[in-house]
């Protein structure tokens, strides 16, 4: 037989799949993965099928279509009053995922370090490796899961070639405020390093706090990249479609890699977002509110149960402490005692570490679910 060496020898099936494929197995309550489990808005839906019976069913431009393009530059000026050319500093990607994975692999070569802030999203370490670097692991400090700026500012060397920042943060819900990164600005102001930030959770805030994207910063808008999801905005995690948003240096190398990947997303999708987002704004307007609201009652649901929580301030995740119930289970081992003998399943937050702390007792679960799966899952877990 032939020998290869695997570049990611220690890297099996993501737990995301293994969770989802135990609650089919089970037949139990799954809120583990992050998708809805609600239908996608009509109208976008009817955009779609449009779309497609007008013909546009080829390849769309690598760089993603104008038009959807200018509905990105529409969002970040209302919003952050953030000035884009929708030619030079955005392009449409076939999801975040790939976006990540892109600018990685643009700017990052054999040797350079990559800084991850634990628990972290699995494709970044992965995309680092692969690109030759080496991911350097922070872990942020619970139970807030805030930055330790002391321990960056010591990890932080020549072979610092990027700090990957996530906010709202996947999988803790929290969300940085300004003062997180003017301090990641006086650390970086003086270097060549690069900052890669996953906003695909944008509009998902809560409790009247702000999105501060890392364009919003005049210090850091000619070194990074932000990547974003469609995906998670309009419900609709299956059409696999996001976004990058850099400078038009930073995008040209984004693309050399692109084209290499894939050359474009998927045309009828675009224009379908791209027809919606013109016609109806109150969808993102309303996006926090409504997330707030399945949030909350996710929450009121465990209000006579055992579990330990912070409300989540961004995202679709809410972590739960169970530490006062089965202090004696490691999260996985919760996580398949829940599933076993509760019919519920959710994440460990341990697999989203290199070396998570002996002591977590968390576990995530998606609160994007409708609100009678929402109040299943409170019954459920009152009874744990």
């Amino acid at each position: 037989m032939i020998q290869i060496e695997s570049k990611l020898p220690a890297q099996g099936v993501t737990i995301f799949s293994v969770m989802s494929a135990l609650a089919q197995r089970l037949n139990a309550l799954n809120l583990s993965q992050g998708f809805p489990d609600f239908p996608a808005p009509p109208a976008l839906l009817d955009a779609l099928s449009q779309a497609t019976q007008d013909g546009f069913n080829q390849y769309a431009p690598g760089d993603g279509l104008l038009a959807l393009r200018e509905q990105l530059v529409n969002l970040f000026q209302q919003r952050d009053q953030i000035s884009l050319d929708p030619i030079t500093d955005i392009t449409i990607t076939p999801g975040a995922t790939i976006g990540i994975f892109s600018a990685i692999q643009a700017v990052v070569h054999a040797g350079d370090e990559v800084i991850i802030f634990d628990p972290s999203y699995d494709s970044y370490a992965p995309s680092v490796k692969l690109a030759g670097g080496i991911p350097i692991h922070i872990n942020l400090k619970a139970p807030t899961f805030e930055v330790d700026w002391s321990a960056v500012r010591q990890t932080i060397g020549p072979k610092t070639r990027m700090i990957i920042v996530n906010t709202p943060h996947n999988p803790t819900g929290a969300v940085w405020a300004k003062s997180d990164w003017l301090a990641l600005i006086d650390l970086i102001q003086d270097t060549q390093i690069i900052v890669l930030s996953d906003e695909v959770y944008e509009h998902l805030i809560y409790d009247g706090q702000r999105h501060y994207s890392a364009l919003s910063f005049a210090e850091l808008r000619e070194r990074s990249f932000v990547v974003g999801s469609f995906g998670k905005t309009f419900h609709v995690t299956g059409w696999k479609t996001g976004y990058c948003v850099a400078c038009k240096n930073l995008m040209t190398l984004f693309r050399q890699v692109y084209q290499f990947t894939n050359f474009c997303g998927v045309t009828p999708i675009q224009l379908a977002l791209a027809n919606f987002m013109q016609t109806h704004p109150e969808h993102i307007a309303e996006l926090a509110n409504f997330y707030q609201a399945k949030r909350d009652l996710f929450n009121a649901g465990l209000q006579n149960s055992r579990f330990q929580w912070h409300p989540a301030a961004g995202t679709y995740f809410q972590n739960l402490d169970y530490s006062a119930i089965r202090p004696d289970l490691n999260d996985s081992e919760m996580c398949q005692y829940l599933a076993e003998q509760h019919k519920i399943v959710a994440i460990p937050v341990s697999v989203f570490y290199q070396q998570p702390p002996e002591d977590l007792r968390l576990i995530r679960f998606c609160f994007a679910k409708k609100d009678q799966t929402l109040r299943q899952a409170g019954e459920i877990l009152s009874q744990v």
